[in-house]
């Protein structure tokens, strides 16, 4: 009885929308070409606001319905003026022009800039910042995942017992490092080497206040399963350099450098079920499960969806006896939280929140030249490649010749906070 009293009661307002509604014949001609269940609405609200810029160009709209209808066929550019900050909003969701008209038209699972490329052909990529953006979603490609390639494992030590450790791993200066702050123009003039962003938009890992560790699955048979009850320890150098296993580079002398097929065990790259652990604490105490991530795409954010979504982690939901005032003030801040994504062997950590948050990775810090420890500041707005899994690799393929201690010291890369 409820069901009908509902359907006949929304019948008039229905017929009323459908009244003054008006979809253009160019908007639904473009929605033809729409993959997959993206949101209809939304979807068309997209394509919409892009018809109405097109219309201002002579030819953009038949170019772009003739990428459309022969995607084999080469194509050319269609573009729309860039925005300040290079977003497009459409209906309350803001995102890349670029990304939204791909997920439209070919990928309706994309999740982020990270994973386009332009082809050389494009004369108007997004990553090119020009003050035109092309759109057209022929003109970009998918990241492919690499294909590592196996680990030689040497059957016999190469390196004398104490001589263990590579140079990147001994480090003899117990002085605090800087942190540093990452911005849409790179990381600021306190780190210790100038990176270039990768985006203004621009991680296995995030730590949303009052703290979430993510264990990022080092993708090989060296990895730790498990996570602790407390929070992993921050690194800590050693206080001289004459601990075992900490000596310098010069002394360490290789028996044998060669390794051949004869004398090594090959052991394959292998996908795990799942790409990241996410362990929540406050202060010293883990709380609620870990949660695994299966979705190459998932959101760290302060609310209490009740659902269970395999690409959520809501912290709200998280009750704990011993939360004090000062973690309740914390985690006020937390909001809509880090959105992580794992694209092409690579990590990002994206900051959504309305406040920065903070991330120590030993990866990320090794690809910039940073001290181990340092923790990198993410602005809102701003994203981070947090690990990469080809570095992580070639790292992984120099430390077995030099046994068990160098390979286990690995394991912290693969502890993001």
């Amino acid at each position: 009885m409820d069901d009908e009293e509902g359907t006949s009661s929304s019948g008039p307002m229905s017929s009323l929308n459908s009244l003054f509604s008006f979809t253009s014949p160019a908007v639904k001609k473009l929605l033809g070409w729409k993959q997959g269940d993206e949101e209809e609405k939304w979807a068309e609200k997209a394509v919409d606001s892009l018809v109405k810029k097109l219309k201002k160009r002579k030819g953009a709209i038949e170019e772009l319905e003739r990428a459309l209808s022969c995607p084999g066929t080469p194509s050319k550019c269609v573009t729309i003026p860039r925005s300040l900050d290079g977003r497009l909003q459409v209906s309350h969701r803001k995102g890349l022009p670029h990304v939204i008209y791909c997920r439209v038209w070919r990928w309706p699972d994309l999740q982020s800039h990270h994973e386009l490329k332009p082809l050389d052909l494009c004369q108007f990529p997004f990553s090119a910042k020009q003050k035109e953006v092309c759109i057209n979603p022929y003109h970009y490609k998918r990241v492919e995942s690499p294909v590592l390639p196996p680990v030689l494992v040497p059957r016999h030590s190469e390196y004398a017992p104490g001589h263990s450790l590579l140079p990147f791993q001994q480090l003899a200066d117990p002085s605090m490092p800087h942190n540093v702050s990452y911005t849409s123009s790179g990381f600021n003039a306190g780190s210790t080497s100038g990176v270039n962003p990768t985006s203004p938009m621009s991680s296995v890992g995030s730590v949303p206040s009052p703290g979430s560790t993510t264990l990022p699955n080092p993708q090989s048979p060296y990895g730790t399963n498990g996570l602790p009850e407390t929070p992993p320890p921050a690194y800590s150098p050693p206080e001289d350099g004459s601990q075992t296993g900490q000596t310098t580079s010069s002394d360490s002398v290789p028996m044998d450098t060669s390794t051949s097929i004869e004398s090594a065990t090959p052991v394959c790259y292998q996908e795990p079920p799942y790409w990241a652990s996410i362990a929540y604490y406050e202060l010293n105490c883990r709380v609620g499960e870990v949660f695994h991530c299966h979705s190459h795409s998932v959101i760290i954010d302060g609310f209490t969806n009740p659902s269970n979504n395999s690409d959520r982690f809501c912290l709200g939901q998280l009750s704990n006896v011993n939360r004090n005032s000062t973690i309740e003030n914390t985690r006020r801040h937390i909001g809509k939280g880090v959105h992580l994504y794992y694209v092409g062997g690579e990590v990002y950590a994206e900051c959504l929140s309305d406040s920065a948050i903070f991330v120590q990775s030993r990866n990320c810090n090794h690809h910039h030249g940073f001290h181990p420890s340092t923790v990198c500041k993410i602005p809102p707005g701003c994203s981070l490649k947090i690990f990469n899994n080809q570095e992580f690799a070639q790292l992984l393929s120099q430390s077995v010749n030099h046994g068990f201690e160098a390979v286990y010291e690995l394991t912290k890369m693969c502890t993001i906070r």
